[in-house]
């Protein structure tokens, strides 16, 4: 179901949110978050689909402020719309696109609508402000997620992201390495438990999550780490360990499935999908508080690699 309400106000809003769930039976009680989304008129649709899966897990209210609404109108406004049930996920879905001075008053246009005593997560899918901490919703939120590879410019919004961090932000470009993670910290945890000189890690040209993968190894191995990369190579497609007795790898030649190495003994194939969006927004959703290897990394681990 779609409610559409054009040229609205957020009291009218919340009053058709009560008067749905009194239709339907059904209280905000079970929200267990409320998740803000600032997004574009572009990627709205794909941004409410994955924000629709995860709230599967964790069933919430969505509330989409759409950024890009036009300056030149003749009086401020605010257009909505309203979604329930299965155009809704686990909650239900607020889209919410102001024109015009309404623009410079999101948080205002939003706290009427959160869900009370529950906690508020902001999510960037693409486009985020340099300082998510001093954004107006960003300052609402217990957690802030951003999603630097896909800005228009992965490096430099990475880079700013960086300069401006708070211990509530993190970045999709770590998540999207829970796997990779948790699977070498597995390898290294086999015998025998040989010394490690050196690790090279290879990837893809200008891929965030490389680099953040080569900062974690450099600052838990204090070893020197290089980074290797091409244009040729999609994603991450390999880690090698240097030790005595030859090197250790674990390498992703395909999407879908990587191969461990280890001098002496045949090769492992392990089933290593590529992660998708809802899954790392469904991780970050039920991790609220902050993350401290992710703050060690980017604040100690970074500076231990180098980057060209």
């Amino acid at each position: 179901m779609i409610v559409e309400m054009p040229d609205t106000a957020t009291a009218e809003i919340s009053r058709k949110i009560d008067a749905l769930h009194e239709e339907r039976g059904e209280a905000a009680l079970g929200r267990v978050l409320t998740l803000l989304i600032s997004t574009s008129e572009e990627e709205l649709e794909e941004a409410l689909e994955t924000a629709n899966a995860a709230s599967r897990e964790h069933p919430c209210r969505v509330i989409a402020i759409v950024t890009d609404g036009s300056d030149a109108g003749e009086h401020s406004k605010l257009d909505a719309q309203v979604r329930f049930g299965a155009d809704a996920g686990a909650g239900e879905i607020v889209v919410l696109k102001p024109f015009d001075g309404l623009k410079r008053h999101l948080d205002t246009l939003v706290i009427p609508l959160l869900v009370p005593d529950a906690p508020v997560v902001a999510w960037w899918p693409s486009k985020a402000p340099e300082d998510p901490s001093k954004d107006p919703i960003g300052k609402m939120a217990r957690s802030r997620i951003t999603d630097a590879i896909r800005s228009a410019n992965p490096d430099a919004s990475f880079t700013a992201l960086r300069a401006h961090w708070s211990c509530h932000d993190i970045d999709m470009s770590w998540t999207r390495l829970t796997v990779w993670r948790a699977m070498l910290a597995s390898m290294l945890d086999q015998p025998p438990h040989l010394p490690i000189t050196s690790v090279r890690v290879q990837g893809q040209s200008h891929y965030i999550p490389l680099d953040l993968l080569a900062a974690w190894l450099a600052v838990r191995l204090d070893v020197p780490v290089t980074i290797e990369r091409s244009d040729d190579l999609n994603a991450i497609t390999g880690v090698f360990f240097e030790r005595e007795n030859g090197v250790l790898s674990m390498e992703r030649p395909y999407e879908d499935q990587a191969t461990i190495c280890q001098p002496g003994e045949s090769q492992q194939d392990v089933a290593m999908p590529m992660r998708t969006l809802e899954e790392c927004l469904s991780e970050e959703m039920r991790r609220l508080d902050p993350d401290e290897v992710y703050a060690e990394v980017i604040t100690k681990g970074w500076g231990m690699v180098d980057h060209e």
